[in-house]
């Protein structure tokens, strides 16, 4: 199932409750989505990763696109990271690690992978970066480029 969610392949649908309500990736057709993927909610590395997104957050405003976190924690742990955070990027509850799996990012022991994935405006995963170690992220900049790489709108 995996193979499905590659560069170039269509990204599948899903709908999971989030932070800022309640999110489904195909009611977001005709922009740019940032799938940011990550193990865990007050996890060091984890919150470093989501307070430089909040300390960057003029730049993540700039991508032009919709920016998503998804971990496998719960709703509640995530109003309490965002919370104790003052985090800006909304947050996705993948409580079963559905869409993980379908994304081929669920992992033994871990959970869900550290990864970041950008789905066009017609529903194409045309970024995937995944961390092997999951003890580094894509910083702000980074989505930058890598938005600004893919093809014009």
């Amino acid at each position: 199932m995996a193979k499905r969610a590659q560069v170039g392949s269509p990204a599948p649908d899903f709908e999971l409750p989030g932070t800022d309500g309640t999110f489904r990736l195909s009611e977001h057709r005709g922009e740019r989505v940032v799938l940011l993927f990550y193990p865990g909610d007050n996890t060091p590395v984890c919150t470093k990763q989501f307070c430089s997104y909040r300390d960057d957050s003029d730049e993540i405003s700039a991508l032009g696109a919709t920016v998503v976190g998804i971990s496998h924690q719960s709703l509640v742990s995530h109003e309490e990271f965002i919370a104790s955070n003052s985090l800006t990027v909304p947050l996705l509850a993948d409580v079963d690690q559905q869409v993980a799996k379908l994304y081929g990012l669920s992992a033994p022991v871990l959970g869900t992978r550290r990864a970041a994935l950008i789905v066009d405006e017609e529903g194409v995963i045309r970024y995937r970066h995944v961390h092997a170690l999951g003890i580094s992220f894509q910083s702000a900049d980074q989505l930058g480029e890598a938005l600004s790489s893919l093809p014009a709108r």
